[in-house]
């Protein structure tokens, strides 16, 4: 199938989503992989996300609410964002090098399989080694997909592509939930024949594998970035997928450094406090499950207090994820009419809030649904943001480069975040135990919460792209 040049296909004068009207067919099965690709690399995310608990308390056999479990749960977690950002880096400048195409095939393919074997995980150790395999995979995918997403798409209709697949990554996530709860109470109930739901979670996630076929069979990479090539290999055009030129100084530098700068605060953000708060509701309720259960007969209380961190781990899941599709969908329209910065200055101040309210005034049920709702609309809006602005800030030589080098270098500082998170809890916190069941937990992430300062203070220093075609 031969691809049409974006430009020649864009109708001048659409505007807003109506300009989603100008894209070809092509056009549209490129933005239907690139979504599928991203939207199964987040169902894979999710699934770690909710099973880290249930799968390292198996594996060290203890109950959740020991501290080695804690303890596990933030080493794993920092490990997986290691191989996160290592992936991002490397398979960032082979994005540049091999192409969009063949780059997306090897992650999807990585990460796949590697979420496959973590359900034969045996210890910690081998569970955090498949963890660190799965990231490299999950790093690449990122930018690879928004790179071939930004050159296909007409400049028109770019900000409303590239913001609707990170809005999808929301479906990926609620996927995970659903089946996180489903599976769980299978297990619960006896009906998986003694294995454990966790390890049905990671092998389901082998399942993204089959995309690799529709890519390599149809898929074809952007013209723009064939032309660059064509100019690196003849020697008329600079190199491509180079960390030397990316750092060679000039505003390519500039923008390298000052754009991680502005992805590290949300990834700090979700994986260093919003996506604990699964951990917070499962403290803060562990006592109200207790008290309900004790009404039952003693045969039902153990599986009564199970079932319902199940169901609520889930419910805490989809909450957070049914905001995020609105808020990264949102972003797209207020980025695409008042700007990039001014759209990510609101989010900034909006995500700080939305944290400290679920971090300090969950209490109830009702309240487990709508501030996670609100919170994932705040949270996740900064990353439909990141997949509209961050291809938008280098030439095509580079711009699966930097774009994965912004995304992801954050991750190697960020991730402190959950370790950092965990000691709050476990030490500088712990006194506050007395005051309550997940105290600790509110003050830990309330005090996390000054990441955003950062954000704010680099935007000024970043520079506006609305309404300006892609750098070449």
């Amino acid at each position: 199938m031969a691809v049409a040049d974006p430009a020649a296909t864009a109708a001048p004068g659409r505007a807003g989503w109506a300009s989603l009207k100008d894209l070809n067919r092509y056009q549209w099965f490129v933005f239907a992989v690139a979504v599928v690709a991203w939207m199964a690399d987040c169902m894979d995310q999710q699934l770690f996300t909710l099973a880290r608990q249930t799968s390292l308390a198996d594996l060290l056999a203890l109950p959740p609410s020991d501290p080695a479990v804690t303890t596990w749960a933030g080493r794993s977690t920092s490990i997986f964002l290691i191989g996160w950002a290592t992936g991002g880096l490397v398979f960032g400048m082979y994005g540049d090098r091999l192409g969009r195409v063949k780059t997306l095939t090897a992650t999807i393919l990585l990460y796949s399989v590697f979420t496959g074997l973590s359900a034969l995980s045996q210890g910690p150790w081998d569970y955090c080694l498949y963890r660190f395999l799965t990231g490299l995979g999950v790093g690449g995918v990122f930018a690879a997909a928004v790179a071939l997403l930004a050159e296909t798409m007409p400049g028109n209709a770019r900000p409303f592509t590239l913001g609707l697949m990170q809005a999808f990554s929301a479906v990926g996530n609620c996927t995970a939930a659903l089946l996180f709860i489903g599976l769980g109470l299978l297990e619960l109930h006896g009906h998986l024949a003694g294995v454990s739901a966790w390890r049905v979670l990671f092998l389901i996630g082998v399942v993204p594998a089959v995309l690799v076929v529709f890519i390599q069979r149809r898929l074809e990479e952007p013209a723009s970035w064939r032309a660059a090539k064509a100019a690196a290999d003849t020697g008329t055009g600079k190199k491509l997928g180079s960390y030397g030129d990316l750092f060679g100084g000039g505003w390519i530098t500039r923008h390298a450094v000052l754009g991680m700068l502005l992805a590290f605060v949300g990834v700090v953000g979700l994986w260093g406090i919003a996506f604990f708060a699964v951990d917070l509701q499962q403290t803060i309720f562990r006592p109200t499950f207790a008290a309900e259960a004790a009404v039952l007969p003693e045969a039902d209380r153990d599986a009564y207090v199970r079932g319902q961190r199940i169901i609520w781990a889930g419910v805490t899941s989809l909450a957070i994820n049914v905001g995020a599709f609105f808020g990264m969908t949102s972003f797209s329209w207020l980025a695409s009419r008042a700007g990039r910065r001014p759209a990510f200055a609101v989010t900034f101040v909006a995500a700080a809030a939305s944290v400290a309210l679920v971090f300090t005034q969950m209490q109830t049920r009702t309240d487990i649904v709508w501030m996670n709702v609100v919170m994932g609309f705040c949270m996740l809006a900064l990353f439909g943001g990141y997949a509209i602005y961050l291809p938008e800030l280098f030439p095509t030589r580079l711009r699966a480069t930097g774009t994965s080098f912004c995304y992801n270098v954050g991750r190697f500082v960020a991730a402190s975040g959950p370790l950092v998170l965990s000691l709050l809890t476990t030490e500088v916190f712990a006194y506050a135990k007395s005051e309550g069941e997940g105290v600790p937990f509110r003050y830990a992430g309330l005090a996390m919460c000054s990441i955003f300062l950062l954000g704010l203070a680099v935007l000024p220093f970043l520079p506006e792209t609305k309404d300006k075609p892609l750098p070449e």
